[in-house]
């Protein structure tokens, strides 16, 4: 099953049920209005959605044509964010960046913050920031919706709570976290309004290649229109999906539609660092980890993070290379006072 949030002048949006083909959408307000509303009733909501979703691709359901870019993100704001760094390679690169050393334990136990999830940006909306001096880039990610999950579930319990899974655009301001980090008290305006896919789906609509774990297919990022990542999210994920949400809920629980991200895709794949697409590597789903590899390689990056007018395009295609999610394709703007 596919969900999605239409903008309707709300706060929360609409939600509908989308084809599987991502065409086509039935508004299902009788059912639930959002899909807070959903997550928070899906033991009597869940099946109901199901027969809906059933009817939509046999045709006996009334249908309306889906537009991503009339989407807003799944959750357009959520009771918690939380992002994990899963992908240790990127903790590695990233810090080696700033200058700092990897502990040990990061290899044991998940780095995770929490975010704002107040005022998510919708997949086809701009990236407004104010200064492109702070360093914005983006980082394509995986993320899992949660029902209520209790403190203290094991891995085990934890992943029977996983409900949808989307794609995520995580913006960083990456000249802004040194200073913030700094202060011993973690990131805040270093981490704007993050971004998810137009669609969430449910485990079972992604046959193999989910496990309950893990999400094995390729996330793809273009930068202006060019192949900038293509690392797969199953591999070189050094902590999964059901550890990321044990780890959340260690000492509080977890309300539904809690959103557990896993941090930056990224593979090393050669046993190194990682190369570019056009040296036929995976690439990067940052633009900081390739900076660390130039400085590496040369003293000094030469990428530049993005600035205003450039275009990132995140998107996770099936084995029939049909998008799963939908896109997220968003434009860095400048920010007008007023806007």
């Amino acid at each position: 099953m596919k969900l999605a949030t239409l903008k309707d002048g709300s706060r929360d949006g609409s939600l509908v049920v989308v084809t599987k083909d991502l065409t086509q959408c039935t508004k299902v307000g009788h059912i639930a209005p959002t899909l807070q509303a959903a997550l928070d009733n899906w033991i009597i909501c869940g099946p109901q959605l199901i027969d809906v979703a059933v009817a939509l691709e046999n045709g006996s359901q009334p249908a309306e044509r889906f537009r991503e870019h009339e989407a807003h993100s799944p959750l357009p704001r959520a009771y918690q964010w939380a992002d994990g760094s899963a992908y240790v390679n990127h903790v590695e690169l990233v810090r080696q960046a700033r200058g700092a050393k990897m502990p040990d334990s990061f290899w044991s136990e998940p780095l995770m913050y929490q975010g704002g999830s107040d005022s998510f940006l919708a997949p086809r909306d701009p990236i407004v920031l104010a200064d492109e001096a702070w360093g914005i880039d983006m980082e394509g990610e995986i993320a899992v919706i949660v029902d209520d999950v209790p403190m203290g579930a094991t891995p085990e319990e934890a992943g029977e709570k996983i409900r949808l899974i989307m794609a995520v655009n995580d913006v960083s301001l990456r000249n802004l976290i040194p200073g913030e980090l700094g202060k011993g008290f973690g990131f805040f305006q270093a981490k704007p309004s993050t971004a998810f896919s137009p669609v969430a789906v449910t485990p079972d609509e992604l046959g193999d290649a989910w496990d309950g774990k893990k999400l094995h297919l390729q996330l793809n990022v273009d930068l202006n229109g060019q192949p900038f990542g293509r690392a797969s999210a199953g591999i070189d994920m050094t902590f999964d999906f059901p550890t990321l949400i044990a780890h959340a809920a260690k000492s509080r629980p977890l309300c539904a539609g809690s959103i557990i991200g896993s941090g930056t895709v990224s593979n090393k794949l050669d046993g190194e660092p990682g190369k570019p697409v056009w040296e036929g590597g995976a690439g990067y789903s940052c633009i900081a980890e390739i900076r660390m590899i130039e400085t590496i390689a040369d003293g000094k990056p030469s990428t530049p993070f993005m600035q205003f007018g450039d275009k990132v395009r995140i998107e996770v295609k099936n084995a029939d290379g049909h998008s799963v999610f939908g896109a997220i394709e968003q434009t860095v703007e400048k920010y007008q006072k007023g806007d």
